[in-house]
């Protein structure tokens, strides 16, 4: 007989709550940002192994920032909050880089920053989506998250659910 390892889980409130209480002014993402991003990544505090085949840690954390996963370690609330910043920090850096995210109302960077996190800068930074952002166009701009549903070759439903999100708090 075979037995799945459970993965344990941790709450997205009590970490966006950890992030305001320990970084309070490092990131600009708002709390709706967030919200996004740790509701459509969960938040696992055993190392699993991603739809991409990627070792993640945390809310969507990789080790793609640098910062290495320990298998078989179980992380704190705390340890998950410093790495999600991490990670969101970096987000930001390519929307403000890529994006004029400096320049953008606070629900486009929001979702940019989302978008961002979800499949890397190196996708996005070179896109219609923030060409838009660049010239200030931002109706244009967030028209543009629906296109982004695809994974594999695949239209996946919670991208479809992320990305009318995205949009939604992109126009707000």
């Amino acid at each position: 007989m075979r037995y799945k390892k459970t993965i344990a889980t941790c709450s997205i409130a009590t970490i966006i709550s950890l992030v305001y209480q320990f970084y309070p002014n490092e990131i600009r993402t708002s709390k709706a940002g967030l919200e996004i991003i740790g509701n459509a990544e969960g938040c696992y505090r055993d190392p699993y192994k991603c739809p991409a085949d990627v070792l993640t840690v945390g809310i969507g954390s990789t080790e793609a920032g640098g910062e290495p996963i320990v298998r078989n370690k179980t992380y704190t609330d705390k340890e998950i909050a410093e790495r999600w910043v991490k990670d969101i920090k970096s987000a930001e850096r390519c929307v403000n880089r890529w994006a004029n995210g400096d320049n953008l109302p606070q629900g486009a960077f929001d979702a940019a920053t989302s978008i961002t996190f979800n499949v890397g800068c190196d996708r996005v930074k070179y896109s219609t989506l923030f060409k838009y952002g660049r010239q200030g166009n931002i109706k244009a701009m967030c028209n543009q998250f629906p296109r982004w549903v695809y994974a594999n070759g695949k239209k996946l439903k919670g991208l479809e659910i992320r990305r009318e999100k995205e949009k939604s708090l992109c126009l707000s």
